[in-house]
């Protein structure tokens, strides 16, 4: 399960695949560590500030490639620079909004006012779609004609709904928006008609902690950063740091049913939503009056990862937990990704369980994908395949989780490689992305996907969607390096998460569309689903439409006649157009 890592080149000058000696294993109670009070990321952003419209986060954290690292991407992958960087922001050719008049008025009442409702073009390239590679290839080169006729930017719930109305009543569909993180197409809506980019950034408040039943009521708007940091202000966290986390909203982490990096302690997002409030053309729409309930099916769930199809979630009720006394993070050494994954297995199914859980296979580890702020500076990462865990808590819980885990994975075959792989993971966190641009820059294509699937059928879906990959880029004339790590565990099962590079090629969106569509096509023959934390979008909505069945997105096109009958809602995202 899994290749030998002398199947790739390394991205490190004299880097040699052999294993480190391990220290020794940590002995009971040893400080190996940093203890900390705050969790390990960067300074919150103003929540205010866009992302950079050509590509991810603050563009004065983006950074190039080491010259090394251009030259070995050439020499493996074929990747030769390419002459023309992004089209210039003033440089894109944006059409006139086709709104005017009556629609105009409309939404601007519904919203508090026309400075809450912005036509220039500067506003609507920003809301142009999301986050995937061909999104950025797309908009690089100027490509706009998704691009929403207006942004809105409703104050609160009512106007939401009155936003909605208006909407419907002047033929416009309307598009949920909040970090703009999207990579599955979920801010791409079908059909042709215009559309309004909901920015929901104005709904940004912390409503309420309830700290005697641990929950919190926040608004959609709220990015991850300033959420955490307004309830770790009362001593509390919600415990969700996806890749994502300082840019996506909370309103995002519902609607896509987000999972965090330390899923394995907190559970997912979904896992932690009591109560939401929902805002439809047709009204308000309210769940969870309690932490469970048997009354009838639940209408949370069908709200979380309906990606503003069903309708705009405009309040979110959380369980919070008690702001953690330390944190651990740590690195292991396993021979291979199938050993790993049994390890990683044993803890998930009888425990205990780590705050984060997570395995590279024998590429990444070698790439050093894990730990992206390294790439081409020289570090050695280990041969064989990476295992990071951490532990998150108070003092006495969290050694004693340590403790008890260290002997399941040594007893699994696993190596002890100390505090500073899992540190320097932790540092490097949130750098994927702009890992991902920088390989943009440089003429290479770079992407994501993921899956999940149970534990038996993991390892035939690894190799069905490593082989689709390879088999259809390297057709394409851009053969890949795939690389996959777990990352959210479970009793039963797993997610597989693929990073995929390769030369751009003649037309690099094309390429990937054939190649996406092949391993999209391998995860639902060997038993996985289409997403796992990504979402559905327009990229996966055809896979959806084949994992539950026909009969399935009747039931679902059911409720959509019901909450939307004008069709505004997110039209051809999670569901066909009608």
């Amino acid at each position: 399960m899994g290749v030998i890592c002398h199947s790739v080149m390394p991205l490190w000058p004299g880097r040699q695949c052999t294993a480190p000696r391990a220290p020794a294993a940590p002995p009971v109670g040893a400080p190996a560590e940093r203890r900390t009070d705050a969790p390990n990321r960067r300074e919150e952003q103003d929540d205010d500030v866009d992302m950079l419209w050509s590509g991810w986060g603050d563009p004065a954290k983006a950074a190039p490639l080491p010259g090394t690292v251009t030259g070995l991407l050439r020499d493996l992958l074929g990747v030769e620079p390419r002459g023309d960087g992004p089209a210039g922001l003033d440089g894109v050719e944006v059409p006139p909004s086709p709104l005017d008049g009556a629609p105009l008025a409309a939404l601007a009442a519904a919203a508090g006012g026309a400075v809450h409702v912005r036509t220039d073009a500067e506003s609507r390239i920003r809301h142009t779609r999301g986050k995937s590679t061909p999104d950025l290839l797309r908009i690089r080169a100027g490509e706009v004609d998704d691009i929403p006729a207006a942004v809105v930017l409703p104050g609160g719930h009512e106007e939401v709904v009155a936003v909605l109305r208006a909407c419907a009543g002047h033929g416009l569909a309307a598009v949920p928006f909040g970090g703009g993180t999207s990579v599955v197409g979920g801010l791409a809506p079908r059909g042709g008609r215009p559309f309004v980019a909901l920015d929901l950034r104005r709904l940004d408040r912390l409503v309420a902690v309830d700290e005697v039943s641990r929950t919190a009521t926040l608004q959609p708007g709220l990015r991850g950063p300033r959420c955490e940091a307004l309830l770790n202000e009362r001593g509390w966290t919600l415990g969700h740091f996806p890749q994502s986390f300082e840019w996506a909203s909370v309103g995002g982490f519902a609607a896509a049913r987000s999972s965090g990096q330390a899923s394995s302690g907190y559970g997912r997002f979904d896992e932690m939503v009591l109560a939401l409030t929902a805002a439809t053309p047709e009204g308000t729409l309210e769940t969870g009056r309690a932490p469970r309930s048997a009354a009838g099916p639940d209408l949370r769930q069908l709200l979380l990862g309906s990606e503003g199809a069903f309708g705009v979630i405009t309040s979110v009720t959380v369980r919070i937990r008690p702001l953690p006394q330390r944190r651990v993070y740590e690195g292991w050494r396993f021979p291979s990704f199938e050993a790993g994954s049994a390890a990683l297995r044993r803890l998930a199914q009888d425990g205990p369980r780590p705050t984060v859980l997570r395995l590279s296979d024998e590429t990444e580890t070698f790439i050093g994908l894990a730990q992206p702020d390294e790439i081409g500076g020289g570090a050695q990462p280990p041969a064989g395949c990476l295992a990071v865990t951490g532990y998150e808590g108070t003092e006495a819980d969290t050694e004693e989780r340590r403790e008890a885990a260290a002997a399941v994975l040594r007893e699994a075959g696993g190596e002890w490689l100390g505090a500073e792989p899992g540190e320097r993971w932790a540092h490097g966190r949130y750098n994927a992305p702009y890992l991902r641009d920088a390989l943009l820059d440089a003429g290479a294509f770079a992407e994501t996907l993921e899956t999940a699937a149970f534990w038996s059928a993991l390892p035939g879906l690894y190799a069905a969607v490593r082989g689709a990959l390879t088999a259809t880029l390297t057709e394409a004339g851009t053969p890949p390096l795939v690389m996959c790590h777990i990352s959210h565990v479970y009793e039963n099962g797993a997610s597989l998460y693929f990073t995929v590079v390769s030369a751009q090629g003649e037309d690099a969106v094309a390429h990937w569309d054939r190649a996406k569509r092949a391993a999209n096509d391998a995860i639902l023959a060997a038993g996985g689903t289409i997403s796992h934390h990504h979402g559905v979008g327009t990229d996966h909505r055809d896979w959806y439409a084949r994992e539950v069945g026909p009969l399935g997105i009747r039931m679902l096109q059911a409720v959509k006649s019901q909450t939307d009958p004008a069709g505004v809602l997110n039209p051809g995202v999670l569901l066909p157009v009608r």
